[in-house]
């Protein structure tokens, strides 16, 4: 059952009894049921945990102001603190995954162990640009000369899936977030780091992983699923809990 968290801006639900001990982080545009079979699965064991949804996902308003992963780390944190008894295994998918390695950074007494899966971490290191249509319009546009119609249908026709769909504040917020990038929130992370990847994920490439672990200064592993593309919670939420219930002390 969904349940306000915090001050209430923040609604999610809690699988099990006892001490939270895990909380879980959804990726752009899903929600915190997308881990409800892994956290049963812990919860048939004993171990509580807690699925998020983010600001402006699943049942969450969206926040008041736009920000990116460090900006959404800032609002989730009091949450976490509030469902701790101790620190939390926190395991972040994507979006998600980017918030998690920020608190992981800034808030250390938080967080037992980061566990990230589809996270974009860093940049690709093939960077595409814009087409040239697009990029003649928003230089236009950013000059008056196009109307706000024509941007927009700029945008609708050459923008990513996420961008197309996402409106309002939470556009802002993506645009924001994709243009972070983590290399001193990984240097900074001190507690341990489990990586969990799909192979066939073509949205994070497995390399981000690997080039974010070198950045790493504690204990880490990467572990690699066949067949598995970006959505490991829900394409694999068996092993997701197998892995994360390894990490549960």
């Amino acid at each position: 059952m969904l349940q306000a968290y915090g001050d209430g801006s923040l609604f999610g639900e809690t699988f099990g009894e006892g001490p939270v001990r895990v909380v879980w982080l959804h990726g752009w545009g899903r929600r915190g049921q997308d881990f409800s079979q892994c956290a049963r699965e812990l919860a048939s064991v004993g171990v509580a945990s807690v699925a998020l949804d983010l600001p402006g996902f699943g049942s969450s308003p969206p926040p008041t102001t736009a920000g990116g992963a460090r900006y959404y780390a800032n609002l989730v944190a009091p949450v976490l603190r509030a469902l701790a008894t101790g620190p939390l295994v926190i395991v972040g998918h994507s979006f998600g995954g980017r918030i998690a390695t920020v608190v992981a950074a800034k808030y250390p007494e938080l967080v037992q162990t980061l566990v990230l899966t589809g996270v974009p971490l860093l940049r690709r290191s093939e960077v595409g640009t814009s087409p040239l249509r697009y990029r003649v319009v928003r230089w236009l546009h950013r000059r008056h000369l196009v109307k706000e119609g024509a941007m927009e249908a700029a945008r609708q026709r050459f923008g990513s899936r996420d961008y197309r769909t996402a409106s309002g504040v939470l556009r802002d917020v993506l645009v924001a977030t994709v243009n972070e990038s983590y290399e001193d929130e990984l240097s900074r992370v001190s507690a341990p780091v489990l990586m969990i990847w799909g192979a066939l994920d073509g949205d994070v490439p497995v390399e981000i992983a690997e080039r974010a672990s070198q950045l790493l200064a504690v204990p880490h592993s990467l572990n690699i699923l066949k067949d598995v593309g970006h959505l490991v919670p829900t394409e694999a939420p068996g092993d997701l809990a197998q892995l994360v219930r390894g990490v549960l002390t």
